[in-house]
């Protein structure tokens, strides 16, 4: 019974960190994650138009990545989440 109620405990603290760190990081807001993603598009030399910002509305972050000519999938260069609830 003991060991059942340690692994409980180590449980709920592990829940309760997953919640803490989840509320405390990223951004407050779409918004604001938007702002971000395209303060740090301004940083890249963007005269071909190879970099860019996109919203993914299911994971809940805006994404900074880098396309190219060929038929290749995009790099990702950073991403930026929000809050959802």
């Amino acid at each position: 019974m003991k060991v059942f109620n340690l692994v409980l405990q180590l449980f709920f603290l592990f829940a309760i960190l997953l919640v803490l760190i989840y509320f405390l990081t990223g951004y407050d807001s779409a918004f604001e994650a938007d702002q971000y993603c395209h303060s740090y598009l301004a940083g890249y030399d963007n005269l071909s138009g190879t970099f860019g910002c996109d919203h993914d509305i299911e994971t809940h972050q805006w994404i900074l990545y880098e396309s190219n000519d060929k038929k290749e999938p995009a790099k990702v260069i950073k991403k930026f989440r929000y809050k959802f609830l």
